[in-house]
């Protein structure tokens, strides 16, 4: 019997791809595991109406871990099109199965590291080492929305006429809504999850990134939790940055930040930021953790255009299984796999199309398996 059950859940598109040369490194390291399939992505949500369908939720009920590839997704009346003809006009609404997945398992930390690895061609420079903390669960992807703005909602904003201005007299069809959630708890365990990263591996400091200055009540609500629980960290600096102020600074002086921490969008959009300056989406791996439950993943797309090319580049995904083993307390075999990505980056022999090179994905997964 294997020591543990692993979800694998490729995707679609070039998800398959990367999770395919992922699991030959996996089994380079011997890792003992049983990695039972899971049905997830756009053919599910074509066939069946649901990206993300009961029995690989249940799946993921009674698994240690899960790996991800990527999954298509595509706005609402595009994926209305797309359903087979029986299962349209029926109300069916998508909605991201990462999305929900973060949410019924409660995976509040998305956690993203960006490291330049020395060698790689597309560094911005070298010597970056960030970690961005990414709450994943609520915020503006929380999926409170409202497209028509129904009758009674209209209702209620109306008597809030001073903060709805001149929205108060819309109909509801001449606009849509997307609810902002934020909440004390959210807020204060991402940003305890960052301090005590920041603790455990001796990052000096940790940066609260918000725009309180305009998002006034819930940005607000973020900072003000970042300043009470600094004081829980004496030894660790708390600086803070607006949003779009971060992203120049990052450019700037992309060594003077190690953790950074930030709301759900904000930290989708500052991990790809910190993504490309280590050499862009083929090097960004990420974590969707909670409590009991952890899905890793790269953070790049399916990238439709590449599917069935076996070209795109692997390292982010097997960079991600990298994380997996490290959640798993297979710290060693963690090790061994960066170390193997570090060499393989270093030397420059195989590099794939992003890289400059002409080496496919399975080849790529190959070469770093060598290594291993």
């Amino acid at each position: 019997m294997s020591k543990y059950k692993i979800a694998w859940l490729p995707g679609d598109g070039v998800g398959i791809e990367v999770m395919d040369a992922t699991r030959i490194c996996l089994d380079a390291l011997k890792f003992d595991a049983a990695y039972v399939h899971g049905d997830i992505g756009w053919e599910f949500w074509c066939k069946e109406g649901d990206a993300f369908p009961q029995r690989t939720v249940d799946l993921l009920g009674n698994c240690d871990a899960a790996l991800f590839g990527a999954i298509t997704s595509k706005p609402v009346k595009d994926a209305e099109r797309e359903l087979v003809p029986e299962l349209q006009g029926k109300g069916l609404v998508y909605r991201s199965p990462i999305v929900r997945m973060r949410q019924l398992f409660d995976l509040y930390t998305c956690l993203r590291p960006c490291k330049a690895y020395p060698g790689n061609p597309l560094n911005y420079a070298e010597g970056i080492d960030l970690v961005v903390f990414r709450e994943n669960t609520e915020d503006l992807y929380a999926g409170v929305e409202f497209s028509p703005v129904p009758d009674e909602l209209v209702d209620v904003l109306g008597r809030l006429s001073k903060p709805f201005g001149h929205f108060a007299k819309l109909p509801g069809s001449d606009y849509a809504i997307t609810c902002k959630i934020n909440t004390k708890k959210g807020c204060e365990r991402i940003i305890r999850a960052a301090f005590e990263y920041a603790k455990k591996f001796n990052y000096p400091k940790v940066t609260v990134i918000h725009k309180a200055n305009v998002v006034r009540a819930t940005e607000g609500m973020f900072l003000e939790t970042g300043k009470r629980v600094a004081k829980d960290y004496p030894g660790i600096q708390m600086d803070d940055a607006n949003i779009d102020a971060i992203c120049m600074w990052l450019l700037k002086n992309p060594k003077s930040y190690g953790v950074l921490v930030a709301t759900n969008m904000f930290g989708d959009i500052v991990s790809d930021l910190a993504a490309q300056m280590v050499g862009g989406l083929g090097f960004g791996c990420s974590g969707n953790i909670g409590e009991k439950l952890a899905v890793f993943e790269p953070s790049h797309g399916s990238a439709p255009k590449y599917a069935g090319q076996n070209k795109v580049n692997p390292i982010a995904t097997i960079l991600a299984g990298k994380m997996m083993l490290d959640w798993l307390g297979e710290t060693d075999k963690g090790a061994r796999l960066e170390k193997a990505v570090t060499r393989i980056i270093a030397e420059g022999d195989v590099r794939t199309y992003d890289m400059g090179g002409s080496a496919t994905t399975l080849e790529m997964g190959e070469a770093i398996a060598r290594k291993v």
